[in-house]
């Protein structure tokens, strides 16, 4: 059994980690300490992350101003892709930790190639 790295917990929600093959349904757990996730079925299968090794948190919203399920948290050791039906919930409890200015909305596909051609653009390509 692994021991959780809150001392409090702010909220509780129904989740998907899409770490390796597959998806993996389970809890997350947002407390005063780390953004934590639990597998249902196997709980060894877990990810905890420390707010302070949080770098940027990645959220897609719409052109209709919605949260989409999914978003993604960039930390010092790597990426991690998760689904909530509750994801708007859990990002307002993550920005209380982690402040506003790393809740940023993900680019959309047109920004992402208008990006690329400005960078060929600069090269001269």
């Amino acid at each position: 059994m692994v021991q959780s790295l809150n001392k409090r917990v702010d909220l509780t929600a129904q989740g998907i980690s899409f770490l390796g093959i597959g998806a993996q349904y389970g809890q997350f757990l947002i407390g005063d300490e780390a953004f934590e996730f639990f597998n249902d079925n196997n709980v060894d299968n877990f990810v905890q992350v420390p707010w302070p090794n949080i770098k940027v948190v990645y959220a897609s919203v719409s052109s209709k101003n919605k949260i989409s399920r999914r978003f993604r948290i960039e930390t010092d050791n790597g990426k991690f892709d998760f689904s909530s039906p509750e994801s708007g919930r859990v990002l307002k409890t993550m920005r209380a930790h982690i402040g506003n200015e790393k809740i940023l909305k993900n680019p959309t596909v047109l920004k992402r190639i208008m990006s690329t051609f400005k960078k060929k653009n600069k090269k001269g390509i």
